[in-house]
């Protein structure tokens, strides 16, 4: 975790990193339909860069994390789409917000179903929307 005075964003050790090759894909449609919306509009992005230890047990050792789905270099903005039903995004919530809590200077978005609708909708691509 960042000490107070350090750097305003936290940097994940280099072990601490989680890539997709090309050949994997991404993990949903709307990951698909959201980097499509990047790539038009020029916005440089990274999929799943980081993953952030969430929890440790009492020897150390990680015990749970959360690797945001995307981030955007440009805007030093980690995105997290969860585009299952509503009822069910509770868990990427707590993540969330556990992540915001342990490395307060990291910047996040969470885009819920509806807020995925909203951008689909906005940007012209309400037809591909989920």
């Amino acid at each position: 975790m960042a000490e107070a005075g350090s750097h305003t964003r936290w940097r994940a050790p280099q072990v601490a990193l989680a890539r997709r090759d090309e050949k994997t894909g991404f993990a949903n449609k709307s990951e698909e339909q959201f980097v499509r919306l990047l790539d038009f509009y020029q916005i440089r992005w990274e999929y799943e860069p980081t993953t952030f230890p969430l929890e440790w047990d009492p020897n150390g050792a990680m015990k749970g994390s959360f690797t945001p789905d995307f981030y955007l270099p440009d805007f030093d903005l980690y995105i997290e789409l969860t585009t299952v039903k509503p009822g069910l995004t509770s868990r990427k919530s707590r993540k969330v917000r556990k992540l915001q809590e342990l490395y307060p200077n990291v910047r996040i978005r969470l885009f819920r179903l509806g807020d995925f609708r909203r951008l689909m909708l906005k940007y012209g691509m309400a037809h591909q929307a989920m």
